[in-house]
């Protein structure tokens, strides 16, 4: 898991953002159990920078939604499993700096960790290159994500919204299988795949427990669906 050069220049064309000052994408990179100048700092504003973006969209994109539904299909968007999902797609984890603790027990696959280093990207981003750019890539990150929400799906999570689209079509629902369970006890990461035999898909979800990581698999599935 170490920030060489190949995999950084790798993880750089994925992102698409080419820094002026790569030391900002270092330590946006750099968990707090690998050193003291750590990514912290750049999370707080990248989580901020990162609301206000989604919430400007939202605005522009659903003109007639009252206030209350709107910060709740933010809250969807921002919350640490869709930001951890967007990180896995990126292949953060390939490019994190870990402390031993955190490389013993998988935390490069932690979603709580993943989400942060997100965040702290979008942070790394905008004081390298201003709003603007933090903006385009924020929009680039979201782009299937913005183009695909539905505001009737709001509250309703992955799992819940599958089931009744299954329902509807009349498909026998979704079985969930554990795939593996890696890590201590008090840092456990849970592999649990979603199975629908009807449309002949498999997705497979991660997450600190059987419950995130099934909703991740159901999302993953609502979005094969979705294609």
């Amino acid at each position: 898991m170490s920030l060489d050069s190949l995999a950084t220049d790798t993880f750089i064309d994925r992102l698409g953002y080419q820094f002026k000052t790569p030391a900002l994408l270092t330590q946006a990179l750099t968990h707090r159990s690998f050193s003291g100048i750590n990514n912290e700092r750049l999370e707080f504003l990248g989580d901020g920078a990162l609301n206000f973006i989604i919430a400007n969209q939202l605005y522009q994109r659903f003109s007639k939604l009252p206030e209350g539904d709107l910060s709740r299909l933010r809250a969807q968007l921002v919350k640490e499993s869709t930001l951890s999902e967007i990180a896995l797609s990126l292949n953060v984890g390939d490019v994190l700096k870990l402390g031993e603790g955190e490389l013993k027990s998988a935390g490069w696959r932690r979603p709580s960790i993943l989400a942060d280093a997100l965040e702290a990207i979008v942070g790394a981003v905008h004081v390298d290159g201003g709003f603007l750019a933090t903006e385009a890539l924020v929009l680039k990150l979201y782009q299937e994500k913005l183009a695909n929400i539905d505001p009737k799906t709001i509250d309703k999570d992955a799992k819940s919204q599958l089931q009744e689209y299954l329902q509807g079509k009349k498909i026998d629902l979704a079985d969930y299988n554990v795939v593996s369970i890696e890590g201590e006890a008090h840092a456990q990461t849970f592999k649990m795949e979603c199975v629908i035999d009807k449309l002949n898909i498999t997705t497979v979800g991660e997450g600190t427990s059987r419950r995130v990581a099934e909703q991740q698999a159901a999302q993953l599935a609502l979005e094969k669906i979705s294609k």
